[in-house]
């Protein structure tokens, strides 16, 4: 299935389409987050002291007047030149930096939901500083169709009470933002990031990719907003 087709299928059953965090579409805004070069906020200091960081998001989305952030949907990203996560391969020169999700910044304990009907694929504890931390990938069949989201920073009791196979009605709560030291030690955040082909991936799937290479990338995880519906939100 390519991004036409997917685009095409979501718009058929969008009226279906259960919130993947709790917000009140009357009265609750957002804020849009930049993390690319542009912001010169984001000093080598701030990014390395994680509560300086924490606290530096949670005051932008209060001043705001926002429920949470939001943004990050191919965005050229500067903060990863902290983590070697990010760094390039032996023998090649280029980091990954493009990210491949939508990030939503708010408080450990958020609740996470699923947007559509879905059952477990795969989880894990991706434990290296700077990458997802606790994480669950969920599968959806649509009109006989296959796909996958990822969710990344979550709580990692989460993933100890979770099973391969666990059928989740839409909307049903299934995990929580976790803590900087279980989420690969960033600010509290989910990470939403849809898969059309996952192959052989189990428990992990790349979210960021090589600038060079983001054609490829971007195709299999078209923008995430077709199922959160959360940009028309962003304030003005």
């Amino acid at each position: 299935m390519d991004q036409t087709a997917f685009s095409e299928l979501i718009n058929l059953i969008e009226s279906g389409i259960q919130p993947v965090v709790p917000f009140n579409t009357s009265t609750d805004t957002l804020l849009a987050m930049d993390f690319t070069a542009s912001n010169q906020e984001l000093t080598d200091e701030l990014l390395s002291n994680r509560k300086g960081f924490t606290d530096y998001v949670s005051s932008c989305i209060t001043k705001a007047g926002a429920r949470y952030g939001i943004g990050g949907y191919a965005e050229h990203r500067t903060v990863y030149r902290l983590s070697t996560v990010f760094d390039g391969e032996a023998g090649k020169v280029e980091p990954r930096r493009l990210h491949l999700g939508t990030d939503i910044w708010g408080p450990a304990g958020t609740s996470v939901m699923t947007p559509l009907e879905g059952r477990v694929h795969s989880f894990a504890f991706n434990n290296q500083s700077g990458d997802y931390g606790a994480t669950i990938i969920l599968k959806h069949e649509l009109a006989g169709n296959s796909f996958f989201t990822l969710y990344g920073h979550l709580a990692l009791k989460d993933i100890e009470e979770c099973q391969v196979g666990d059928q989740l009605s839409a909307g049903t709560p299934f995990a929580q933002l976790g803590k900087w030291d279980e989420n690969g030690g960033w600010p509290p955040h989910l990470h939403f990031q849809i898969i059309l082909d996952i192959g052989q991936w189990k428990g992990d799937y790349p979210g960021v990719c090589r600038f060079s290479e983001r054609n490829e990338w971007l195709a299999n995880s078209p923008d995430p907003d077709l199922l959160l519906q959360l940009n028309q939100y962003i304030n003005k």
